[in-house]
């Protein structure tokens, strides 16, 4: 509605808004970055289940050791076998949600820095071009684009991107 009447007012005034229009993702996908940085996320997220694995085959063996042994042990090694496994256990839990969220950080700092640079890739084509706006068609936001007063840029953000 806004757009509408903004571009409304413009051409009731005689003036007539140029603007661009682009598929953000398919710019995202296409960058040598974007690649490196998914092979680095993978990398990082096999680091994390490995490390998982091996503490998870740890609790397990520590595990078989205790119910093998736990019929001779008098009371109170018992407990404190208990409590050690509930300890492993607490703390493989917290590892997992700490790598979880180290890998979410880690993805959105990487993916920051790529929005960066299609930012100026966008800045720079639209001031070249004299665009009053540039619009995302990704995820059916922009059902309908009249080619007539605006030009898909999506491959001229791809060309940008590549230099």
């Amino acid at each position: 509605m806004l757009l509408c009447g903004l571009a409304c007012q413009a051409q009731d005034a005689g003036t007539s808004w140029k603007y661009g229009y682009l598929s953000y993702d398919s710019v995202m996908v296409s960058m040598p970055e974007y690649a490196e940085m998914k092979a680095s996320m993978q990398e990082l997220r096999t680091q994390y289940e490995a490390e998982q694995k091996r503490v998870e085959e740890d609790f397990n063996k520590k595990y078989e050791e205790f119910l093998d042994g736990q019929s001779a042990f008098p009371q109170t090694i018992l407990q404190k076998r208990q409590s050690e496994l509930q300890e492993i256990l607490d703390k493989n839990i917290a590892f997992k949600k700490q790598s979880q969220q180290l890998l979410a950080d880690a993805e959105a700092t990487l993916m920051d820095g790529l929005k960066g640079m299609i930012m100026q890739a966008l800045v720079m084509i639209g001031q070249q071009r004299g665009y009053a706006f540039i619009l995302n068609t990704d995820k059916e936001a922009l059902p309908f684009v009249n080619p007539a007063m605006g030009e898909d840029i999506t491959a001229d953000v791809i060309e940008l991107l590549k230099r």
